[in-house]
């Protein structure tokens, strides 16, 4: 995947990103394909409730993700993407 400067800052496809709720509890997955999750416990699905509510945010927003015991917060602390290879 080829990383473009308008992503610079915000949440898109190849991403990864750190995130952390208000209990302290912190998280840093990829936001992947569907297909390239097998195996790997820090890739979530494109298609995920989670990666889908991280779309488009930046760092310091507030995220509500459904789950299946209700609305979760979650704050964005950092992201970043992979360097293109050369």
């Amino acid at each position: 995947m080829d990383y473009s400067p308008e992503q610079n800052g915000r949440v898109f496809f190849g991403a990864w990103v750190e995130i952390e709720n208000s209990e302290g509890e912190q998280l840093t997955f990829r936001i992947v394909g569907p297909d390239e999750i097998y195996g790997r416990n820090d890739y979530i699905s494109i298609d995920a409730p989670m990666a889908r509510a991280l779309i488009k945010k930046q760092v310091d927003d507030e995220v509500q993700v459904p789950t299946p015991t209700g609305m979760k917060e979650w704050w964005i602390n950092k992201i970043w993407y992979p360097q293109a290879k050369s």
